[in-house]
């Protein structure tokens, strides 16, 4: 397998389905409302990127990961993470000049407007630390998805060696909960957090907004 592929839609399928397993025993016997949008936990899921930026992410993980496989090749354990055009790199590289080689390589990728490169110098991490760290990011979205007072499908998780990376479009009381949600979590050693911050008005904004009730028929009628 190419340690610079971005994560095949069957592995991005499983997390998903081990955090809904993770979390289903909180979700039983709940019935949250849906007001135009997939339900998660007590509130609906809504993507806050636009559609543009939704397909301009995808894009970006799929160029910058075939950019740095020619320019790097087999040698580095590279994670390519794209949330509203902000690259996250995670991963492993044997040099600090591959480090700086990826960061350029990411920059000439169209619509990418922020690079953080999180990258190591050190040898690759082994599979079972990979594994290790699925299973931590399928447990902080189960967290997330449980949580009565966060929109889960408003983050972005990313693992590893431990460290539990955040992304997403949220409010700073959004982004404490979510960390505080994180730390809790058995395994996690850090949690660094990429957040573009928004205020509580410009949420208001971005969640759908519930239908207009439904005139009386009398007035209705002619």
């Amino acid at each position: 397998m190419n340690p610079l592929k971005t994560p095949r839609p069957y592995t991005q399928l499983a997390l998903v389905a081990l955090a809904v397993t993770l979390g289903l025993g909180s979700l039983a016997g709940c019935a949250p409302a849906v007001l135009g949008g997939a339900a998660l936990g007590g509130l609906v899921a809504v993507d806050r990127r636009t559609a543009g930026a939704q397909l301009d992410d995808e894009t970006i993980e799929i160029k910058a990961a075939r950019r740095l496989r020619e320019a790097i090749g087999e040698r580095a354990h590279i994670n390519v993470t794209s949330y509203n055009r902000q690259v996250l790199l995670t991963g492993e590289v044997p040099t600090p000049q591959d480090k700086q080689l990826a960061e350029r390589t990411v920059a000439t990728v169209e619509n990418v407007r922020a690079i953080v490169n999180e990258l190591a110098v050190m040898a690759p991490s082994t599979l079972s630390q990979r594994a290790s760290d699925a299973l931590i990011t399928g447990r902080v979205k189960a967290a997330l998805v449980d949580a009565k007072d966060l929109y889960a499908s408003a983050f972005k998780v990313v693992t590893e060696r431990g460290t539990v990376y955040l992304m997403g479009r949220v409010t700073p009381r959004e982004a404490e909960r979510a960390t505080e949600l994180a730390r809790s979590i058995d395994g996690v050693q850090k949690v660094v957090r990429v957040f573009e911050l928004i205020t509580e008005q410009e949420l208001q904004r971005l969640l759908p907004q519930p239908a207009e009730p439904a005139r009386a028929a009398a007035s209705n009628a002619g």
